[in-house]
């Protein structure tokens, strides 16, 4: 079993890298656009050197793995350095071998769906456990020796390679478009590693909340939390449903607690991930 779930993680691993090196040697390398992390400055690197993409990747990555092994895990470090050496084989394989020409030469689709590739790419890397490398390793040693979040760390790289890029490039509007497929690739990762939820999360607090539970069981559906509490004042007791509704449903919803209950306070947020329960 353990045998199996490694497999399907080199498989992930290896489809990302793919992917990702696609992303590179189609779309960013062709038309001067970057992305974020060390990859970034790998591409940075390369518009001001002799050196290929691949051989880039490798030298700005290897390094940091060797100082943040101990932060990583024996087994994640192990795929991460796979997932490095990966990369960086496939991105020459496509650039000096197969020679790969450019997917589109237009600065606008390119950093679009560069984008949408560098996030499908890192996200099948982290399905697979592992890590892309970079900057990611930087953040998780800040983030071990002081209080700093990682996330905060990955957003001031990936700022510091964006402002480096205006002292490479003529061209201000492919700097714009870098930041434009950085949040792409952002976007598709969080899409994928997710899902794309159509349901809202309901939280509604009334009076009449043995009338509404039945009404919501008849219309929307068995599943759903009474939570009992206590109001500000003394002696106050509260009662609030909580449920998972449709995005189709909301308005039936409204209509159903302004019929029974106008006074009813209704809090509607994003279901963002969802676990159990056939999800």
């Amino acid at each position: 079993m353990l045998k199996n779930e490694e497999l399907k993680n080199y498989l992930f691993i290896t489809i990302g890298s793919i992917v990702l090196a696609l992303a590179v040697t189609s779309f960013f390398a062709p038309n001067k656009i970057i992305t974020g992390g060390t990859a970034g400055l790998s591409l940075l690197l390369y518009y001001i050197t002799s050196f290929s993409i691949g051989t880039l990747i490798a030298a700005v990555n290897l390094p940091l793995l060797i100082v943040g092994w101990k932060y990583l895990g024996k087994t994640f470090a192990i795929r991460t350095v796979i997932t490095i050496v990966l990369i960086s084989l496939f991105i020459d394989f496509f650039d000096k071998i197969v020679n790969i020409k450019p997917f589109v030469e237009d600065i606008i689709l390119s950093s679009i769906f560069g984008g949408i590739f560098v996030g499908l790419g890192l996200a099948l890397v982290i399905k697979g456990n592992a890590s892309a490398g970079g900057s990611t390793i930087i953040a998780r040693i800040i983030a071990s020796k002081s209080e700093i979040k990682p996330g905060i760390v990955i957003l001031v790289i990936d700022s510091m390679i964006i402002l480096s890029s205006l002292f490479i490039f003529d061209d201000n509007a492919r700097v714009l478009w870098s930041i434009v497929s950085i949040y792409i690739s952002a976007r598709v990762i969080d899409m994928i590693l997710t899902g794309r939820l159509n349901k809202k999360v309901v939280y509604l607090v009334t009076e009449k909340t043995e009338e509404l539970k039945v009404k919501i069981r008849e219309e929307l559906g068995p599943e759903g939390t009474i939570i009992k509490g206590d109001g500000l004042f003394e002696g106050q007791d509260k009662k609030m449903i909580l449920i998972v509704v449709k995005v189709g449903k909301l308005q039936l919803l409204r209509k159903m607690i302004k019929e029974t209950d106008p006074n009813g306070f209704l809090i509607i947020t994003e279901a963002t991930e969802m676990l159990g329960r056939g999800h």
